[in-house]
């Protein structure tokens, strides 16, 4: 039996394509699509930008789907920073209306709208529905932006009397946050990726990819300089996948790699999964993440991940399923990556099998039994 009515709010960046059809975030937009199999209403309350659409825009596939649109805020300087006041009264506006008649409620946090949003749904509203929050972001990060502390202290004491999801395990953890794992595969493509795995071999050169934002605080750096220490016997292939203002510096300081290297832009879920299919290494020595979904994406078709101990990836990564390179310390990200690929094939390969298993903790079914059993429990 379905239930009634979902509404999620969220900071998804929207656009219309040029026959005015909504788009969003890939990522985003996969998860809304699978979770409207299981109501018989799911409205999404996000933003709509204006401005030139990104190739990993995906558009909603459920008939069932509403998208309501807020004005975007946000942005570098501090003017662009202070709209966001003229905005309060719109946003907080689309809210209420949404969510009449709605049987759950999911907010999507850290975001700026969040240091209204939450007393909003704390004090003012009427609890008629099962109110949840999404923290995506990285639960223990030291040193977060001041809204993101004042949300998460706001979320640590329950002040809202909520369930929160987040990301990772946490010593100290409050009762009502459960950790959850972002969902991001079906079942068709744990199938397809054990099968693709299954003929992977270490034995010869290596294919690395890495997808993201193109910029330092990803680790692209790290990468290119990385892989200059890595026999060019061992390297095949490197593709990054993303975009980014150093896009262009990062092609000319990866030009030593000749015809080895691509750079694909973005791309969408078919494009990226045909990337990871083919790859020996997933690389990904990030500043801070939460848990990014890729990590379990490239996972599921047996590509190690050689990531940073940042955020919750260390409680899911670790040497029985691929390399963890720790940011803190005086070892380069070089040095993990060549221990990596002089590691020996058997080594390689059990490893790559492992992954696999990973992934299937990132599937959407899992993640909606999870939503039964922790957060819609009476």
């Amino acid at each position: 039996m379905k239930r009634k009515k979902l509404v999620i709010i969220s900071h998804t960046e929207h656009y219309k394509d040029h026959n005015g059809i909504i788009k969003g975030w890939g990522p985003t937009i996969n998860e809304v699509n699978y979770l409207a199999d299981y109501w018989e209403e799911v409205v999404h309350v996000a933003c709509l930008h204006h401005k030139t659409m990104p190739p990993s825009s995906l558009s909603y596939t459920r008939q069932n789907i509403s998208f309501v649109p807020i004005p975007p805020y946000g942005g570098k300087s501090i003017k662009d920073k202070l709209m966001i006041l003229i905005k309060i009264p719109k946003i907080i506006n689309q809210v209420i209306k949404s969510i009449k008649g709605a049987s759950e409620v999911q907010l999507r946090l850290p975001t700026s709208m969040g240091l209204f949003l939450l007393p909003l749904f704390s004090f003012f509203i009427p609890r008629k529905f099962t109110f949840w929050v999404k923290y995506a972001g990285n639960w223990n990060q030291q040193n977060p932006p001041l809204s993101y502390r004042i949300q998460r202290w706001w979320l640590k004491k329950n002040i809202a009397k909520c369930n929160v999801t987040i990301n990772g395990f946490w010593s100290g953890q409050p009762k009502h946050c459960h950790s959850f794992e972002n969902p991001c595969l079906t079942q068709e493509d744990i199938k397809k990726g054990k099968e693709i795995a299954q003929t992977k071999t270490f034995d010869q050169s290596y294919i690395f990819s890495f997808v993201g934002r193109l910029e330092d605080a990803k680790g692209v750096s790290r990468i290119i300089e990385a892989l200059k220490e890595v026999p060019a016997e061992k390297i095949k292939e490197v593709h990054f996948v993303g975009n980014g203002n150093k896009t262009e510096q990062y092609i000319k300081q990866a030009s030593f790699l000749g015809n080895k290297v691509f750079f694909h832009g973005f791309l969408g879920k078919n494009g990226v999964h045909t990337i990871l299919s083919k790859s020996h290494f997933f690389l990904l020595p990030s500043d801070s993440e939460g848990f990014p979904k890729v990590i379990a994406e490239a996972a599921c078709y047996g590509a190690i991940p050689v990531v940073s101990d940042v955020g919750s990836i260390p409680h899911y990564v670790s040497e029985k399923n691929g390399f963890v390179w720790s940011n803190k310390n005086a070892t380069p990200y070089t040095e993990i990556l060549k221990k990596a690929v002089n590691e020996q094939n058997l080594t390689l390969k059990q490893l790559s099998e492992n992954s696999c298993i990973l992934a299937k903790l990132f599937t959407f079914d899992n993640y909606k039994q999870k939503l039964e059993s922790l957060v819609f429990r009476k």
